[in-house]
């Protein structure tokens, strides 16, 4: 029976090999973008099936073959600025995210990555003890049969080491260029056990063409 301090071992080596899954991914990217694809969803494949922290539900990892994920295509990988928010921009500049195990969880709005073809997308901070960039993304195939998650996916989350970046970004007022790589977009863990509480895309991180790269998703909507 599992208790709180193996479930915060757990979660804690989860992230470990999630940080290290990631630095070999941008090793990899580097110079072939698609071994670096297969090799990330190989070892999400492996996480899934073997880690005790796997977010799979029992019912669901006893027939687990592989996440559903689509070959890469390099027409869905940006390398963008982040770019300020001008002072008259209606969209917010903060939300709160409340979860059951972590109190409440600040965002603020640290600029805005603007993607030829697709749109823009709010660059959010966390704005607590870690810091970290977080970019979740909502498309026009969310919530469809055999399309995206309803509730978005994540393109960046550093907090958990979910990054292409080889830099770390201060800030907007260095201009620092950053990796959106749409076929690396993944489901949180929400998508697999409604007992976890993610944040999700916020009305700036919603977009209205369809994705179809990255993670979909075959379930039910939680």
């Amino acid at each position: 029976m599992s208790t709180p301090a193996t479930i915060a071992l757990e979660t804690a080596d989860w992230r470990r090999r999630v940080f290290s899954i990631y630095e070999e991914v941008r090793r990899l990217r580097s110079e072939d973008a698609v071994e670096a694809h297969e090799f990330w969803r190989e070892m999400r494949d492996d996480l899934f099936s073997q880690h005790p922290a796997s977010p799979l539900l029992p019912e669901d990892a006893a027939g687990f073959t592989g996440l559903p994920i689509a070959p890469y295509d390099p027409s869905w990988s940006f390398e963008v600025e982040i770019e300020p928010v001008e002072d008259d921009d209606p969209r917010p500049r903060s939300f709160d995210f409340e979860t059951g195990t972590d109190g409440v969880v600040p965002f603020t709005l640290l600029g805005i990555a603007h993607l030829e073809g697709v749109g823009t997308l709010d660059v959010w901070r966390l704005a607590s003890y870690g810091g970290g960039l977080f970019i979740p993304v909502k498309d026009a195939l969310a919530g469809k049969p055999g399309g995206t998650y309803g509730g978005g996916r994540y393109l960046v989350d550093t907090i958990k080491g979910a990054s292409l970046d080889e830099t770390v970004i201060l800030g907007v007022q260095s201009r620092s260029a950053l990796v959106l790589d749409f076929n690396f977009a993944y489901n949180p863990s929400c998508a697999y056990d409604p007992a976890w509480a993610c944040p999700l895309a916020q009305p700036g991180n919603r977009v209205s063409v369809e994705i179809p790269v990255g993670e979909s998703y075959q379930g039910e909507m939680h």
